[in-house]
């Protein structure tokens, strides 16, 4: 029985999970969660990244108690990075993609740089939350942390660096960022370079699967993991979801979807055609020499932040209650686009959601039943749009979707993306990620040959639920409601 750790961050938690491997089959097993809350301090958004450290150290440690860790591995969101300076010190907080400065540095990049010729060089879609525009922003603010800085590593890089004191990234979150080459050779310091981003921040890249190096120090004491090995695996959370999702052909689509929704294909090249930059498709790195061509749809974070919110009244629901609240309530009462920049922020969403409705002349939720509908009939429909871009410019049909990840138990969520898109929903396994974490340690360990056979592996140790589309005009009428919406966010969304 080999034994791996495997640690997802997602924007809202964390996890640990202890994954075993018998030779025939995988199990997993959770061993602590914890939240991941980020901090607003004079105006800027941090990520409390010390506290989910030791989060993770207390994990490691559970799941070191009662067996033998051969290896452990980090995945998190994509594109935040903090900064160690010469000391191997931690140079301030890192800050939150939604931070509000990087919309500010947005509109500044591609007034002198042409968006065109960024899609060219990096294949990445263009959003404001990528890492390019906040380190663009610092370098206007002239901020002092990047004459201090000796290295940036991007969220899992720096975890790894305290588990082992490997200074590297990773090959699926360095493409993240929008400052690495669309051929995956490196860094495009060229790019860097006319915004003012000084290069010799950029680290060494490595692929998936590599080996950094044992647990040291005060880790090694902490976690009691002193002979475990720690592996750059697909250190983003998305590639490490699709490494997890038995995908059933070349014509199958992958959905992973929690607080983003990531909706695309995978493919043996980039796509950075005038039709693919003009749909924002994303090109990120994936496991073993293979591309993620997707586009980014804000998921369930509305849902999230609609939650936080209403507790904050008095009024807590959990998931269960807010999905029967949804289906007790009219169908198709009103849209939002999840991709419009009003939605970008946290805090009062559901009176932005209303103010969107209103602003759009759409009927206006005025109950949390509406709400909730609303925003899960809208996400439905922007998946379907987003599959139907995809299809038009990759040029190959799609007849199914693989929905990972915590969506995966939205039977609602499912099932109206089935019958939004017409296509088949093939919903699980809902830890894709943690699984996607533990194939890549586990070919690293040589314990399995591919991402082939671990998916096949997947594919017999976890269950499915399918979801068939039914022929039903309203949702013809409502895909043509919304994608008016979805026009008039676009526009906002490019040039926010």
């Amino acid at each position: 029985m080999t034994a791996v750790a495997a640690v997802d961050l997602g924007g809202q938690s964390g996890r640990v999970a202890v994954v075993e491997f018998d030779g025939e089959r995988i199990a997993l097993e959770v061993v602590h969660r914890f939240e991941n809350r980020p901090v607003g301090v004079h105006g800027t958004l941090y990520w409390d990244v010390l506290g989910l450290y030791a989060e993770v150290t207390d994990g490691l440690r559970l799941a070191g108690r009662e067996r033998q860790i051969s290896s452990v591995a980090v995945d998190s969101w994509g594109v935040d990075f903090g900064l160690i300076d010469g000391f191997g010190r931690l140079v301030g907080n890192p800050v939150h993609y939604r931070d509000a400065r990087r919309a500010k540095a947005y509109s500044d990049v591609v007034k002198r740089i042409p968006p065109r010729e960024i899609y060219r060089r990096t294949g990445i879609q263009l959003m404001p939350i990528n890492t390019l525009y906040e380190l663009a922003a610092m370098v206007d603010e002239h901020d002092p942390a990047l004459d201090r800085a000796a290295r940036l590593l991007l969220i899992p890089d720096l975890l790894n660096y305290w588990l082992c004191g490997a200074l590297s990234s990773e090959l699926t979150n360095a493409t993240t960022t929008q400052c690495f080459s669309v051929d995956h050779t490196g860094w495009d310091s060229e790019l860097l370079g006319k915004l003012g981003i000084p290069t010799r921040l950029m680290p060494q890249v490595v692929s998936a699967g590599t080996e950094l190096g044992p647990l040291l120090g005060d880790s090694a004491r902490t976690t009691g993991l002193e002979n475990t090995a720690v592996i750059a695996g697909a250190t983003h959370d998305t590639a490490a979801a699709v490494a997890g999702t038995p995908l059933r052909g070349d014509y199958s689509a992958f959905l992973s979807c929690g607080t983003w929704s990531l909706v695309g294909v995978e493919s043996l090249a980039p796509v950075t055609s005038d039709e693919a930059f003009a749909a924002n498709l994303t090109n990120e790195g994936g496991v073993n020499g293979t591309v993620r061509i997707l586009r980014n749809v804000t998921g369930l974070w509305l849902l999230h932040e609609c939650r936080r919110a209403w507790a904050q009244a008095g009024r807590s629901y959990d998931w269960t209650e807010l999905l029967q609240l949804a289906s007790t309530t009219p169908e198709f009462g009103s849209f939002v686009d999840p991709n419009d920049p009003s939605f970008q922020a946290p805090g009062a969403m559901p009176e932005r959601i209303a103010e969107y409705c209103r602003h759009t002349a759409q009927k206006v939720p005025t109950d949390e039943a509406a709400v909730v509908r609303c925003v899960l009939e809208s996400l439905a429909l922007k998946h379907a749009e987003v599959l139907d871009l995809l299809s038009s410019v990759v040029g190959r049909p799609i007849d199914a979707v693989h929905l990972v990840g915590g969506g995966a138990t939205n039977e609602l969520l499912c099932s109206w993306t089935a019958h939004a898109s017409n296509v088949e929903v093939i919903a699980g396994p809902e830890e894709a990620t943690l699984v996607g974490n533990a194939v890549t340690q586990l070919i690293a360990a040589g314990e399995i040959s591919s991402l082939e056979e671990g998916r096949e592996l997947i594919k017999k140790s976890f269950g499915v639920a399918w979801y068939r589309p039914t022929q039903h005009s309203h949702w013809a009428e409502a895909r043509e409601r919304f994608s008016a919406l979805s026009s008039i966010s676009d526009e906002a969304e490019v040039t926010v």
